[in-house]
């Protein structure tokens, strides 16, 4: 198979679909490598690298040209919807319940997705997990900074120092995201509340951290009480391939403390707090009645290196198995990549995503018959 790697074009994203090792394990094992020009520049993968490892450096017209797989590491913006072709295979991250526009391609030119955050091996979705553990601790750093006087928040240190109280964050969600926040929040000293609606998470939360850190049920009622008395609150809310539900609405920031911050992770599935909109690294934060909110879309973007580093770790052994089986052969053979189709042959084959939408749901299984 011929695979491209293009460079990535969303503000301030400097990750890349394949590291110069991957495109050794691809050309190994007998696939053709295209890599867009200066694709892995930002974090130090030269052109000259990925040649030695077998891969050719092209144009991005030349690359999606030729290339019957794409991977990419985010959703692909408007201006690149023209370079793709019919039936093209897609593996990248997508959130299609929070971008219409997106959808409405991929079912037009019959593409083939398989997205990274829908993979599902043994309960767990292992495409994911990378970058929610860096998104999770990031949204502890990022608070923390813009939480300072001089970015507009209350001023004050989470960490607290002796004689001052903590700060208080609260994380309302107790998955990937959320347990990496806790674990950074607690290790600089904050006191910590995490809310979930999985009574059995909320104990094994109590156990790795020895009770350290607060658990609370995620009602209504025990949200409001949280934020009202937290410096820091992140969303950590996840319902794989569908739109995060709305926990904290408008009406809600009047409880909250002058200059907290919101910290919005599920922000690439439409957000979980109501007034939450996408911001970029250029401009991360924007207040609303008093209120900090950071909401970056492509949070470990900011650390690129170690970010490609542990994507594509996850990604490598299911763009091989795509690769040398195709993806229909691949998605009916291996279940996880079955779990990880979205759209086929302009059908929408990812139910959370058709409901957002309200448009036509296909069974995967028919989708791939008529493949």
């Amino acid at each position: 198979m011929i695979i491209g790697c293009p460079r990535e074009i969303k503000a301030r994203e400097y990750r890349v679909g394949l590291t110069p090792a991957n495109a050794y394990e691809y050309t190994r094992a007998g696939h053709k490598v295209l890599i867009e020009h200066d694709a892995g520049k930002a974090i130090g993968f030269s052109d000259e690298q990925y040649q030695k490892n077998g891969a050719q450096i092209v144009d991005k017209t030349t690359l999606f040209e030729e290339s019957q797989m794409i991977i990419k590491v985010k959703e692909p913006l408007e201006s690149e919807y023209e370079y793709f072709k019919e039936k093209q295979i897609l593996f990248t991250y997508l959130h299609l319940a929070a971008d219409r526009k997106l959808t409405n391609m991929l079912l037009e030119k019959k593409i083939f997705s398989i997205a990274y955050e829908t993979i599902k091996a043994r309960g767990v979705l292992p495409c994911l997990a990378p970058m929610s553990s860096i998104a999770g601790r990031l949204a502890v750093l990022e608070s923390s900074k813009y939480i300072q006087k001089t970015f507009g928040g209350n001023g004050m240190l989470l960490s607290g120092i002796a004689g001052t109280p903590k700060g208080r964050i609260t994380i309302i969600g107790a998955g990937v995201v959320g347990l990496n926040a806790a674990q950074l929040a607690m290790g600089i000293g904050a006191d910590v509340t995490i809310l979930d609606i999985d009574t059995a998470r909320l104990a094994y939360i109590d156990q790795i951290f020895n009770m350290r850190i607060h658990t609370l049920y995620s009602s209504r009622a025990n949200i409001l009480e949280s934020i009202a008395n937290s410096d820091a609150v992140i969303g950590a809310v996840l319902i794989p391939g569908a739109k995060a539900p709305k926990l904290v609405k408008k009406e809600d920031l009047a409880l909250m403390k002058a200059g907290s911050i919101l910290t919005d992770v599920a922000i690439d599935q439409g957000g979980c707090f109501e007034t939450s909109k996408a911001t970029t690294h250029d401009d991360p934060i924007y207040e609303l009645d008093g209120i900090l909110h950071y909401c970056v879309a492509n949070m470990p973007g900011s650390v690129a290196k170690t970010a490609t580093l542990a994507l594509t770790d996850s990604t490598l052994s299911f763009g091989l198995t795509i690769a040398s089986l195709g993806a229909k052969e691949a998605a009916l053979k291996n279940v996880a990549i079955f779990e990880g189709v979205n759209t086929c042959n302009g059908k929408c084959t990812y139910k959370a995503v058709s409901e957002a939408f309200d448009i036509s749901h296909t069974n995967t299984e028919e989708a791939l018959a008529s493949a």
